[in-house]
């Protein structure tokens, strides 16, 4: 088990299209991005993302 959703997860989670998808994942992997960490394209931690929608 993946500890990243990938774009078409989030999309189902949120009841959104998945082009929409990837722009949230883009902007909470910027965030990451300035806090230090590294990123994957297309993808974004279950647990950062889950803080950040309350999940």
């Amino acid at each position: 088990m993946s500890s990243f959703y990938k774009a078409k997860e989030v999309a189902k989670i949120l009841d959104i299209s998945v082009t929409q998808s990837y722009r949230i994942i883009k902007k909470l992997n910027e965030e990451l991005d300035k806090k230090g960490y590294i990123t994957i394209a297309g993808r974004v931690p279950k647990k950062y993302f889950e803080e950040k929608y309350y999940i």
